[in-house]
């Protein structure tokens, strides 16, 4: 089997192996370098780090399926998760929702053609008290409105 993760990927768990008990520790982790590397996490990739880590391919699926911060198909450049928890829709997350899947002219789980925006529901992104919240890629964002998330928008480049 041909290597598709970098270099960097196998240095990088090479540093962060002596802080875990065992290597099977160094699954989140891996998952997390490995969609880094490819924004999503592709089923042959997955395989390579069950090979790394010692683990059977379909360990590492479950976990991936199970952890929605994981892409299990590619995603935009902008993956945005709104959260539509009971805080965040009881302060308007419906609405942004329905703003995105106007301005973008697709559905939640969907791309638009051009790849440049995923738009999707998230369960629960802990910021109950600065609710409606969405996770734009890593970064959060809290008190949106449909102005203030056309504002951010706007400055995405």
């Amino acid at each position: 089997m041909s290597k598709l993760l970098s270099q960097k990927f196998y240095e990088e768990m090479k540093k962060l192996e002596p802080r875990y008990p065992t290597k099977v520790a160094l699954l989140l982790p891996a998952l997390h370098e490995a969609q880094r590397e490819y924004g999503w996490l592709p089923g042959e990739v997955m395989d390579e780090v069950a090979a790394y880590i010692g683990i059977h391919p379909a360990q590492v699926r479950e976990v991936a399926s199970f952890y929605t911060m994981y892409n299990l198909k590619p995603v935009g450049k902008y993956h945005l998760k709104i959260c539509t928890n009971v805080a965040c829709c009881l302060r308007g997350a419906d609405e942004l929702v329905e703003h995105c899947e106007k301005k973008f002219g697709i559905k939640c789980g969907e791309t638009t053609p051009d790849k440049k925006f995923t738009l999707a529901e998230e369960e629960c992104l802990g910021a109950c008290g600065t609710a409606p919240a969405m996770m734009l890629n890593d970064d959060y964002h809290e008190n949106l409105t449909p102005e203030r998330l056309d504002q951010l928008l706007a400055g995405l480049r």
